[in-house]
């Protein structure tokens, strides 16, 4: 390999674009239109444009990755996590292209991306598993059915795909028709493809996963055990390795299940496979993310493993020469997501006015955003993971304490003030540990105010504040975005200054070319008053409540998708909807007015 496209975004691909540093590659980032002037395409030696508001556009376009995989003369290709990391058909088309695939075999990922297909390889090899369909289900009806047979609750979970999208818990039968339906939007939103199954769940379960290595000769290294159980909507806010408070047969059990499993898959590459442990102690099979995890930084820092330049060595063909790793101290990484705690976690699209991170022994901080950025709507809320390494438990949750409080940002609402609370919540900092994957929800005992800091709205794209200008190199005609007004001056220096839609910019150590045009429970409405009032800004995906309909309160009245996640929002009081203007796909703003309740 000499130079590597990275076919993601933010947090993740800067993180990469890192390693190839480190290991003498070359870097390429794409970019939609929404990320023009991103971290990530400043970052890397050379930057292409896939054009796109949406990530379907851009980061989900196969043949426009390709494109520029070709025109950067890219010999190999890094998914990260997300978008296309568990799409096989993804990594076949950068296979026939000649190109080196960093992650596992195409048919791998078949047999273990489709959560499904994952959950009858290990039923073969003995690994623990709780009831589930045999096939993604056909519908609602067919949900129910499996939740007569088995009890409620149940979960309905998205076949391909991760990162708790797709991923709905239905504790009584009549709730079940709105959850499959919005389990498959998000699915299809976040990952291209709708199929659902569905399984037994296990109450206040933990969530303990195990980072994985295999190489091409059928050596499987357990590199590190870790726990995520800290989860809102079934996504992960903390994680830490090695998973505390575990048995030696609980860790003899998850170790020799991840390494039957992926031997049986002939898996290679990094990946994780993530089990649930129930009060009782019985472990059973969640799935395998047969790509790199948003936590890995956890894993690196106790075992002194860099697991993306693993990845390189492992897909050019080199051996792993070590077995399970010593492991040295605890390790825990936040999630700083752009939402409001106080206000269930709803998603916060903006821009980042202030960034003061925290720094000193154990801190390391992968961002993705710095000041002045915008965090877009149309992608995930994380902006950054902190990870905060010590000797030991103890010692980490001392400095995480502090770190915490060093770190401001301004702009928007973040989760940082959960995280400093959680730190000093008996029920996470003690032993026995007694959070469960529904704690936030339904044990969390913080009382976190909604944020009332300033609040700086999103730029819209950073294409909004440009200007395509027409420019001639060579002899050869090319379209070329600058910042708005800075054609106005002309000259060759108007033309070497910008991005190029369609052209190339040279400059120091990077170019950039282009090929396409550059919480559980509802979110409340207006506090009092007859308007209800979007919380946020966000897509219209579903309308519920009619013109003239009466609802009561909390009854959802419209379904709002943001940061890829799915929100209802409630009437906020009982009444007659009128005024109803909005549409499905429809974008409203933070404020906007979506109907009146009358009476």
């Amino acid at each position: 390999m000499r130079k590597v496209l990275i076919a993601n975004r933010g947090e993740i691909a800067v993180r990469i674009v890192r390693a190839c540093r480190d290991a003498g590659l070359g870097s390429v980032a794409v970019y939609g239109e929404h990320d023009l002037d991103a971290l990530h395409v400043t970052m890397a030696d050379e930057a292409y444009a896939l054009g796109g508001q949406s990530a379907a556009e851009s980061y989900l376009d196969i043949g426009k990755i390709l494109k520029a995989a070709a025109e950067s003369k890219a010999d190999a290709v890094h998914p990260g996590y997300g978008f296309l990391a568990e799409n096989a058909e993804f990594a076949r088309e950068v296979i026939a292209a000649g190109l080196t695939w960093i992650g596992p075999p195409p048919e791998a990922i078949d047999a273990l991306g489709d959560k499904i297909a994952a959950r009858r390889i290990a039923s073969a090899v003995g690994v623990p598993l709780a009831p589930g369909s045999d096939g993604p289900v056909s519908g609602p009806r067919e949900v129910a059915a499996f939740a007569a047979e088995y009890g409620l609750p149940i979960v309905i979970q998205a076949a391909y795909g991760g990162g708790g999208r797709g991923l709905k818990v239905a504790r009584t039968e009549a709730e079940i028709p709105e959850l499959y339906e919005s389990a498959v939007r998000e699915a299809v939103a976040a990952f291209g493809r709708g199929e659902c199954f569905v399984k037994r769940f296990l109450e206040r379960p933990r969530h303990v996963e195990t980072q994985c290595l295999a190489d091409s000769r059928g050596n499987v290294v357990v590199v590190s055990t870790r726990d995520c159980t800290l989860q809102r909507r079934n996504q992960k806010l903390v994680e830490e390795a090695p998973a505390p408070f575990l048995t030696d047969e609980q860790e003899r059990v998850l170790r020799s299940s991840s390494k039957a499993l992926l031997r049986e898959a002939g898996y290679v590459g990094a990946g994780t496979c993530e089990f649930l442990i129930g009060e009782d102690g019985t472990i059973s099979f969640l799935e395998v993310n047969t790509r790199l995890q948003v936590e890995h930084p956890v894993t690196e820092e106790v075992s002194g493993i860099d697991l993306v330049r693993e990845m390189f060595r492992i897909a050019d063909g080199q051996e792993l020469t070590y077995d399970d790793p010593p492991l040295r101290g605890h390790s825990m990484e936040f999630r700083i997501n752009a939402e409001d705690p106080g206000r269930g976690f709803l998603p916060a699209p903006g821009r980042i006015t202030s960034w003061r991170p925290p720094s000193g022994p154990g801190v390391r901080l992968d961002a993705g955003y710095g000041a002045g950025m915008t965090v877009p709507q149309a992608f995930d809320s994380l902006i950054a993971k902190l990870i905060v390494t010590g000797a030991n438990r103890h010692e980490c949750l001392e400095r995480s304490r502090r770190a915490l409080a060093e770190f401001e940002i301004g702009g928007m609402p973040t989760v940082l003030p959960f995280h400093r609370a959680v730190v000093n919540d008996p029920a996470f900092t003690g032993d026995p540990f007694t959070v469960h994957t529904g704690w936030i929800e339904d044990g969390f005992s913080g009382d976190l105010p909604a944020y009332a800091g300033e609040v700086a709205p999103a730029d819209g794209s950073a294409a909004a504040a440009r200007e395509r200008i027409t420019v001639e190199v060579g002899g050869k005609r090319l379209e070329v975005v600058l910042p708005a007004g800075l054609g106005a001056a002309g000259g060759a220096g108007a033309a070497g200054a910008g991005g190029a839609q369609g052209g190339r910019r040279s400059g120091p150590g990077r170019r950039r070319a282009g090929g396409a045009a550059a919480a559980n429970g509802g979110a409340g409405g207006s506090a009092g008053g007859d308007d209800l009032v979007s919380p946020m800004q966000g897509t219209i995906v579903k309308i519920v409540a009619q013109e003239g309909q009466q609802v009561a309160a909390g009854d959802a009245v419209v379904v709002l998708e943001a940061m890829k996640m799915e929100q209802p929002l409630t009437a906020q009081k009982d009444g007659t909807v009128t005024g109803l203007a909005v549409a499905v796909g429809q974008t409203v703003s933070a404020g906007e007015i979506i109907c009146k309740l009358q009476g």
